[in-house]
């Protein structure tokens, strides 16, 4: 915890508040018609915490997403921590880490730390929800709609975010 500046527990505070307020008024999880019973885009202020200060911010801030999940849980997919918690986690080491690798490239690095993290969301949820017995996996077929536009609005939201947000916060690679 001594690389966690002010700075990284303010954007850590801000954009976990976010992760809240998303889940409690239902903006963050829209219901959906899917095994699941809700469509993500919670997922997107983990992945601005990884892009904006790095994998521990992303993933304190995947840790309250997951929590969230934790104690809300909806679909064929119970309150399992390992399931629910874990991939949230995940999400904003993933997405720090690709950013962290294209930097330079502000616009592409954003773009692919949202795909990436999208990916980190749908394959650690459904996928250790299946492996653990939750989702048999003939029913994965019918997440692939919700995973794509999952995957269509968190990408451009990541990018018009990144480049809004990095003109008050300094990134480093």
């Amino acid at each position: 915890m001594k690389n966690l500046s002010t700075q990284k527990l303010v954007v850590a505070g801000l954009l976990g508040a976010v992760c809240i307020v998303m889940g409690m008024t239902g903006l963050g999880m829209i219901p959906a018609p899917t095994p699941s019973g809700r469509a993500t885009v919670m997922h997107i202020p983990v992945i601005l915490a990884g892009i904006l200060e790095g994998p521990l911010v992303g993933g304190l801030t995947g840790l309250i997403f997951g929590v969230y999940s934790f104690l809300t849980p909806s679909g064929l997919i119970p309150a399992d921590p390992i399931v629910r918690i874990l991939p949230r986690i995940l999400i904003g080491l993933t997405s720090a880490w690709t950013f962290r690798a294209l930097y330079k490239r502000q616009s592409l690095a954003a773009a692919l730390a949202g795909i990436v993290g999208t990916v980190t969301n749908t394959i650690g949820f459904l996928g250790l929800g299946t492996l653990i017995g939750y989702l048999p996996p003939e029913t994965l077929v019918l997440f692939i709609p919700q995973f794509l536009a999952e995957l269509l609005v968190a990408t451009i939201l990541v990018v018009v975010l990144t480049k809004a947000l990095t003109r008050y916060i300094n990134i480093k690679g």
